[in-house]
This record gives structure tokens, sequence and C-alpha cells, in this order.
């Protein structure tokens, strides 16, 4: 089934580079908006548009501290692009196996003609 185009799943919400580079600023901890919007070199305004659409799926989490609002990753909530993710690691990794037990093969001919 195909997911929906929207931002209202983490797999949409990641496909944006912008909300990528805000959840990679946040991996070092909890920041507040200014914090962000420094290392990102966005305006506010987007950084808060992109904070809103990555809070609503879940992925980085918002508190008050008197006026400032502090955000911080939900590692958690990226469960589902793991889990999508490890299908195709297992298939690559199946396909290298293959490789590598095609080549101990050809190694092991090439051997016995040597002899």
């Amino acid at each position: 089934m195909a997911r929906a185009s929207t931002t209202s799943d983490v797999f949409n919400a990641l496909g944006d580079v912008h909300r990528r580079a805000i959840l990679d600023v946040l991996l070092t901890g909890e920041k507040a908006v200014g914090a962000i919007v420094g290392a990102v070199s966005m305006s506010q305004p987007q950084v808060s548009r992109h904070l809103r659409v990555l809070g609503e799926v879940g992925l980085v989490e918002c508190r008050a501290e008197g006026r400032r609002r502090l955000y911080r990753l939900a590692p958690e909530q990226l469960q589902p692009v793991q889990d999508w993710v490890a299908k195709y690691e297992r298939a690559i990794n199946d396909r290298l196996d293959r490789i590598e037990d095609y080549l101990e093969e050809l190694q092991r001919q090439g051997d016995d003609r040597d002899t």
C-alpha cells in the first residue's frame, strides 16, 4: 500500500532536506529555536514550520521553559524507517554473500587447475 503524499507520516517528513538538517542539529541534545535557526541557516518562521511538521509525526518533542520552547529528538519514532531500511540491508547482504560464495568457488576452481 502506497503512503499518502503528505507530511503526516515519518517517511514524508524525512523527505525534506531542511527537516533532516534540523534532526541532525537535535542529535546533540535539546535546543531552543534560536540555536536551531543559527545551525541550519534558515529563518525562524521556516524552522518553526519544519519543527511543527516534525512534532506532528512525533520525531521531535517540545517543552516550555519560561518563554522559550526547547526541542529534542524523539528517536524511537524512527523505528518504522529503521524497519523499512532493514529489509533492504538484508537483501543487499544476501547478494553480497552470494557474490562472496561465487568468488570463493572461482578461487577454488583456479587452485584446482594449478595443481
